[in-house]
């Protein structure tokens, strides 16, 4: 089991609870402000079972709903936009699962990736398909009513770490991969409308802006957060945001504030950015340190202004509020973009 987190920890956190296995994503209800899943893999994701748990905030405990017992790793998850009940996760045996709550049942699975799938996403712009990246270096798009993906896209050369629509049109989507690119898919097109070569090394992450429609964060195993402008990618990255001192594993954006940037990473701690744009001013930071592991998931709430939740390797899933800094932390500076 992981160990505890200290008293200083503690003082800032609204709940946290202990997870049987290692967590590997956490996401916010989109309707039930303090329900929560979690998705989560024995043995470092690498051999053994998979946990897809669903949590509800109960004071400063975290109660478990309902729990998923998979033969294989657990390693993202996604709610649908339609329906308080319905859940899609994603396992290392290559498996989307659809899951409904109110009967505790699986309603439907598939099997078409021939690697361990580390992404899912269901599109609250269009509220009906869902995105998937594999390590087998595919992503698919799935309809919950049809027994088959509708489409499989293959232009990256290598694994697919993160696939995300975007909150603004309902037909695009983008994946990162381990071939250093992020690319923009229209899922009506089988070729990518635009590749970014955002880092030099793998891109773990990305999420898009919920504010801009041209604005995008990725994260990478060289220890950055890049901004990027869809419009001007012959610039270069609008903001490079530096102070992790390991990967950078995922990053989501505040559905509250358009500035402000939550990030999770290998270093075993969470920053919260407050994000300049203008290549000129420098970016700040709070960073958390709730874990004692690496820290493989973060979600900003819906409902609840900068209340964030988090899951790392040390089998736990904490709650806090990123407005308050916590104890004798100060906030780091990230130089501006040159």
């Amino acid at each position: 089991q992981g160990s505890a987190p200290d008293n200083a920890r503690k003082k800032d956190m609204l709940a946290r609870s202990q997870l049987e296995f290692m967590g590997y994503a956490v996401e916010w209800s989109p309707f039930n402000a303090g329900r929560l899943a979690v998705s989560t893999s024995q043995h470092f994701g690498i051999v053994g079972n998979g946990q897809q748990v669903i949590l509800d905030m109960k004071g400063k405990n975290l109660a478990p709903v309902h729990v998923a017992n998979l033969s294989d790793g657990c390693y993202d998850c996604t709610w649908s936009p339609v329906s308080e009940n319905h859940l899609a996760y994603v396992a290392g045996d290559g498996s989307l699962t659809l899951l409904d709550l109110a009967s505790k049942k699986r309603l439907r699975s598939y099997k078409e990736h021939t690697a361990e799938v580390y992404s899912v996403d269901w599109s609250g712009a269009n509220k009906r398909y869902i995105v998937t990246g594999a390590w087998d270096n595919t992503v698919k798009v799935w309809h919950p009513d049809r027994p088959s993906s509708l489409r499989t896209f293959d232009e990256h050369k290598n694994c697919i770490y993160s696939t995300a629509w975007s909150p603004h049109h309902a037909e695009l989507f983008a994946s990162t991969s381990g071939d250093s690119t992020v690319k923009i898919w229209d899922m009506n097109d089988k070729k990518a409308i635009q590749t970014i070569p955002a880092h030099k090394y793998e891109i773990l992450t990305m999420d898009w802006s919920k504010y801009d429609a041209n604005i995008l964060a990725t994260g990478s195993v060289d220890k950055t957060i890049k901004i990027w402008d869809r419009r001007a990618i012959e610039k270069g990255e609008v903001a490079v945001l530096e102070g992790h001192e390991f990967a950078v594993r995922r990053v989501r954006w505040s559905p509250h504030k358009p500035d402000v940037l939550a990030s999770a990473s290998y270093d075993m701690s969470l920053r919260v950015w407050d994000v300049k744009k203008d290549r000129k001013t420098p970016s700040k930071s709070i960073q958390f340190d709730h874990h004692t592991e690496f820290v493989l998931g973060v979600d900003f709430n819906n409902y609840m202004e900068g209340v964030v939740a988090t899951c790392s390797w040390d089998e736990s899933v904490t709650v806090f509020d990123s407005t308050k800094p916590p104890p004798k932390t100060g906030l780091s500076t990230t130089a501006p973009s040159k």
